[in-house]
């Protein structure tokens, strides 16, 4: 049994080992920085999927606004490059040190504070349904905003938007910055989480999670707790956004923005795969998920994601609680056997 004090020394051992690790893999920088992506969103997805037992498949909306309201910000804020060009996909703005981060800090809070109002606005109109009725009716939240976002010319409609170019000028490159910048989001993230877990409310949402009507006949106002957990994690997944449309430096609505079939479905499966429900779970799916797809891709190019899908389909039958969960049920048959053991 590993005790907390124990727990929180690997913390932060893992956390100085991943402070160097830029400087030991160079190369490898953008593939390390969509790990930390990975953990936010499974940690994300799991305070309401996971603590709460909703399955949203509509958590892709928030990142997707987040990275939007960002890039708006950081084109707009500095520049009237709009006036210039016939097509916004073709606006490239280039901006000075101070001019990218202040108008980068100032878009991604302004995506994560648009984020946390549509998650009031819409989780006071479904967080009302209950178990299947909410997972089919967040099915269309994604969908919905990619279809509204490429009619929408001044974010390039169809075509996308670029992102401002990261100043040359500075000493740290754009994937070593956004490397530490995606480790504290993560770091923030899990720390806040589980504080939150500890507290009251979270034991608000696992009552919530273990029987609902039982949790309102004792004055808990269980609708009023969804939403909460939900725009928290519509914040820091807009903060999430806002630093992948950077990354990549480009904005698709649809396959990158609103992207279900990926992002969307990966922040479950990871939180899935690690042990919903739990800190540590969402953390150790998301490293192992992007791991495999990576190996995957680099090894069995045209069969990579037939491979990840065999994975998915053993998770979900060998392991249906997640590699902690059963990791848990086999101790705990092992501690009844040797309890019955020493009875006889």
């Amino acid at each position: 049994m590993i005790t907390k004090d124990k727990q929180n020394t690997l913390i932060w051992l893992g956390l100085a080992i991943s402070a160097i690790v830029p400087f030991l893999f160079p190369n490898h920088i953008t593939l390390l920085t969509y790990i930390w992506v990975m953990i936010i969103l499974a940690l994300t997805w799991d305070m309401l999927g996971g603590q709460t037992g909703y399955t949203s498949f509509g958590n892709i909306l928030f990142l997707g606004v987040g990275m939007y309201v960002s890039a708006v910000v950081q084109r707009d804020m500095f520049s009237s490059g709009l006036d210039r060009f016939e097509r916004v996909s073709e606006i490239v703005v280039n901006l000075n040190a101070s001019e990218y981060f202040i108008s980068l800090a100032v878009g991604t809070l302004s995506g994560a504070i648009v984020a946390v109002l549509l998650a009031v606005i819409l989780g006071s109109g479904i967080l009302g349904m209950r178990g299947h009725y909410f997972a089919i009716c967040t099915l269309g939240l994604g969908h919905a905003a990619a279809e509204i976002a490429s009619g929408i010319d001044y974010i390039g409609a169809g075509s996308g938007m670029v992102t401002p170019l990261y100043p040359r000028e500075l000493l740290i490159g754009k994937e070593a910055f956004y490397y530490y910048a995606f480790l504290l989001v993560a770091v923030a993230t899990f720390f806040l989480f589980r504080k939150i877990y500890q507290s009251q409310f979270g034991l608000a949402l696992n009552a919530i999670r273990d029987n609902e009507n039982k949790a309102e006949s004792m004055g808990i106002h269980t609708t009023q707790y969804k939403i909460a957990g939900w725009s928290i994690s519509a914040f820091f997944l807009a903060i999430a956004g806002a630093g992948i449309g950077n990354v990549i430096g480009f904005i698709d609505p649809v396959e990158i923005a609103f992207s279900g079939p990926t992002f969307g479905v990966w922040m479950i499966i990871m939180a899935i795969l690690g042990g919903k429900g739990t800190i540590w779970g969402p953390v150790l799916g998301a490293v192992i998920l992007y791991s495999a797809k990576e190996t995957f891709w680099t090894y069995l190019l045209g069969w990579d994601k037939v491979a990840l899908g065999l994975l998915i389909l053993i998770v979900v039958v060998y392991f249906p609680k997640g590699i902690l969960g059963y990791f848990k049920d086999r101790k705990q048959l092992n501690n009844s056997i040797l309890s019955q053991k020493g009875e006889g």
